[in-house]
């Protein structure tokens, strides 16, 4: 492996600790732990307790511009009523999500600066998308804040986070002059571009139930999350992604059975597949659990990183 391609791969485990803290940002409902931005409370260092914060120098505007985006009575937004919501773990969940994103900056700007010195213009090109794409998700993210975690906006967020995943994973792998290849039988190939698709219409439905999930958590507050089920259970969408996990599992079989090479990636790409699956069981059968929530979030992005370096080292005979 070269230097740059260290680089590179030290960007993309940042993103994925970036995606599975954020993961939990999201399942814990700490999305606005940090009300406002770059800071927390108009502080550096987010506040441990109430007492710490003077309420009345608060921009309550903001927080009432927010409730009002949360379907909540404006009116009712008040420097006591703030104090008494403070939730010190939510704020700080949400400040260690912000401090993740450092490592991700640095890592992608240093490659984006090893790229000048790199031959393939590919590349050069491949580390511009990733800092553009670094650059777009930080303005987001504070869009994310800004907006009272308008649901969309967080989608899109988590979206364009894996999007870059698969930008570094191209630019680690096309590092060299040699990269990483291996001769596969054509089936395979399409079988495994047919589960990435899959994969990918199942990510999409998987950001809609999220959606629910938050609106669940902010309406059903001080009930117990193993009572969402129901309430999901309610509409077309989480009940086609259930059901669709089934076809996504029948084709990471297919695709082991025919790859025929049981290798390490193989082998990763299915048990993710399977984790996934049984991640869906606890999420359906015991309940909405914050655990479960973020390791489902974080897994599937290993999963799409995964099917994506597969794809891009995989041959046909006759290509090698």
């Amino acid at each position: 492996m070269t230097r740059f391609q260290r680089v590179a791969v030290t960007a993309f485990v940042c993103l994925e600790i970036l995606i599975f803290i954020g993961a939990g940002v999201r399942a814990t409902g700490s999305g606005l732990g940090c009300p406002d931005w770059p800071f927390c409370y108009g502080r550096m260092v987010p506040p441990t307790s109430a007492d710490q914060i003077d309420f009345t120098k608060l921009d309550i505007e903001k927080f009432r511009k927010k409730a009002a985006q949360h379907g909540r009575d404006p009116s009712t937004i008040t420097p006591e009523t703030l104090r008494a919501e403070f939730n010190p773990v939510a704020t700080w969940i949400e400040y260690f999500n912000r401090l993740s994103s450092i490592p991700v900056s640095l890592s992608v700007l240093a490659l984006f600066v090893a790229s000048f010195w790199q031959p393939r213009t590919v590349v050069k090109w491949t580390a511009f998308a990733a800092l553009v794409l670094l650059l777009v998700n930080a303005w987001l993210g504070a869009r994310v804040v800004l907006s009272g975690l308008k649901p969309g906006t967080i989608t899109l967020h988590m979206g364009l986070a894996i999007l870059m995943q698969c930008v570094l994973v191209f630019t680690a792998w096309r590092g060299r002059d040699d990269p990483w290849r291996f001769v596969m039988n054509p089936r395979a190939i399409q079988v495994a571009l047919v589960l990435f698709g899959l994969v990918a219409i199942e990510g999409v439905m998987g950001s809609q139930v999220r959606e629910m999930t938050d609106e669940l958590a902010r309406t059903h507050v001080g009930q117990p999350r193993s009572a969402w089920v129901g309430e999901l259970e309610q509409t077309m969408v989480y009940l086609v992604h259930r059901s669709f996990s089934w076809l996504i599992v029948g084709t990471a079989i297919l695709f082991y059975r025919n790859s025929r090479r049981a290798s390490w990636l193989e082998k990763g790409i299915v048990g993710l597949v399977f984790a996934q699956m049984l991640l869906g069981v606890v999420l359906a059968r015991v309940g909405i659990l914050a655990v479960a929530q973020i390791l489902h979030i974080g897994l599937s992005s290993l999963l799409v990183s995964g099917l994506c370096l597969w794809l891009l080292a995989a041959r046909r005979p006759a290509q090698v």
